[in-house]
């Protein structure tokens, strides 16, 4: 049995020699990519009195405004969130489609055994009846193994593996992407659950303010002091009102059932938060870091960087098919007539089956493929671009509307501030005898709608924050270092080789 393994051993030596000549020159043809295109996105940011210090925490930034119901929110979101665990379950998928391209690396093997019993034909194309020595029936022991390699000689598998990778980081990117908007989402719907919550506590105040006020007017009618119009006038007022709370009612209630179906659950699952008072949030300017970061935090970006750079790949797997390509099959293994014969040294079996082949000519099949794949990097480049300028576009936007809202705010309160104090000497003027009830209950009505109008603007406010922080790419941990498959996108002043942004069809070895 050794004597038999050395043999084979021997004989398989110059298929040895073969694979390590072909591993030497194996070359990879089609575009290199390093880097993504470069884009022009000015020098910063266009808000002048932008904050450009780096910002606290962009990661977790709920858990720095101080609202343990946001936090258990948003946690109890992150796990559970179905949204989430499909992301989750497309990197598997993701993951697993590159492990199946790395495996096409790898030679293939298999082991088999057999035993056939057969009868041949007498008058048959063999004459088996005057052939001594030769039986007609036969009984075959057979035991062996074959095993196949395809030499990646010109790259096709290894930019195959390039752009499988990829496909996989971009996938993980959009993974991150999902998880920023649950995030979002998240906080959207509880400060307009909770906003609406505290408007919907002011306007009941102000419907009570309103009904002394029919109240007294009704009086002053019965003693000749008011006329049916006042009347009319005062429950007109608080009709007004009062047709508001169905409104406030439902946004509140529909911001909780979202926040439901958010977490993973029934849309009920949260109707305990409708009586549930929120923590006062104090907004102030946001650092929101240079603009350039924004590219950096972006999953959107970071995902079409990865699909540029899988597009890239796809180029060199389709000129491959240019070259030609060399397969090598094996077999070998034992073979007898008899079962103590089977595993004998005069029983082995084996064969070596180098293969080349060359599509020398397919009607321009292999060179169309190549110009689609090309088209395709090229829409990946501009799908690129496009996601840079969006991501700006974003961020400034958002920017603008939260510094806008957060001037509103100021101007609200400030204007709450004059409301409050008029209220005062309303109600001092009123203890004095100076005015009457029905002119301190006009000043309580201006008070109310004074914090109405404040609560609306902190509650919006509020949610231009929530949207700042997802223009800035947080709810997510930005990847500090680069992958060991692919480069990651390298945000601004970064320049792609022009053939990974056209690519020609050339190959090169």
């Amino acid at each position: 049995m050794a004597y038999t393994l050395h043999r084979t051993i021997r004989r398989f030596r110059p298929v040895a020699l073969l694979l390590s000549s072909v591993m030497l020159t194996a070359c990879a043809v089609g575009p290199d990519y390093d880097a993504p295109p470069l884009v022009a996105t000015g020098d910063g940011w266009s808000q002048a009195d932008t904050v450009t210090s780096a910002p606290t925490d962009l990661a977790r930034w709920w858990s720095t405004l101080g609202d343990p119901v946001l936090e258990r929110l948003i946690d109890t979101a992150l796990a559970a969130n179905l949204d989430l665990r499909v992301a989750a379950a497309r990197i598997d998928e993701a993951r697993a489609l590159r492990d199946r391209v790395a495996g096409e690396q790898l030679p293939t093997a298999g082991a088999s055994t057999s035993v056939n019993r057969r009868r041949q034909s007498e008058n048959g194309p063999l004459p088996i009846g005057s052939m001594p020595g030769l039986e007609t029936t036969q009984t075959i022991y057979d035991a062996g193994f074959d095993a196949a390699w395809e030499a990646d000689l010109f790259g096709a598998k290894q930019r195959a593996l390039e752009g499988a990778g990829a496909q996989l980081q971009a996938v993980e990117a959009d993974a991150q992407g999902v998880r920023m908007r649950i995030v979002a989402e998240v906080a959207r719907a509880w400060f307009t659950a909770a906003g609406a919550g505290q408007e919907l506590h002011t306007q009941q105040a102000m419907l009570e303010t309103l009904e002394h006020t029919l109240e007294l007017v009704r009086k002053r009618q019965a003693l000749g002091d008011a006329s049916a119009s006042d009347v009319d006038t005062a429950y007109a007022q608080w009709a007004a009102v009062h047709a508001t709370l169905p409104d406030i009612q439902a946004r509140q209630r529909a911001a909780v059932l979202s926040l439901g179906v958010l977490l993973g659950a029934p849309p009920e699952h949260e109707l305990a938060l409708l009586n549930t008072a929120a923590t006062p949030l104090t907004l102030l300017a946001l650092p929101v870091g240079e603009r350039a970061d924004v590219l950096r935090r972006r999953p959107d970006v970071l995902a079409a960087e990865r699909r540029l750079a899988a597009s890239m790949a796809d180029i060199g797997v389709a000129t491959a098919e240019l070259f030609p390509k060399l397969s090598i099959g094996i077999g070998g293994g034992f073979q007898a007539l008899a079962t103590g014969d089977w595993f004998n040294s005069s029983s082995t079996r084996f064969s070596i089956l180098p293969l080349i082949s060359w599509r020398l000519f397919d009607g321009g099949r292999v060179r169309a493929e190549i110009r689609a794949r090309e088209a395709t990097g090229q829409q990946a480049a501009l799908a690129y671009e496009q996601a840079v300028l969006t991501a700006l576009g974003d961020a400034e936007r958002a920017l603008s509307d939260y510094h806008a809202g957060l001037d509103a705010l100021g101007r609200r309160q400030a204007a709450l501030k004059a409301t409050r104090r008029s209220h005062d000497h309303a109600k001092a003027r009123y203890a004095a005898g100076d005015i009457a009830l029905v002119e301190l209950l006009a000043a309580e009505r201006v008070l109310y709608e004074a914090e109405t109008a404040n609560v609306h603007a902190h509650t919006t406010a509020a949610v231009q924050l929530v949207a700042l922080y997802k223009a800035l790419g947080g709810g997510w941990e930005a990847p500090a270092t680069k992958s060991d498959t692919a480069t990651p996108a390298q945000g601004l002043g970064v320049s792609i080789p022009s053939h990974a942004a056209n690519a020609s069809a050339a190959p090169r070895p």
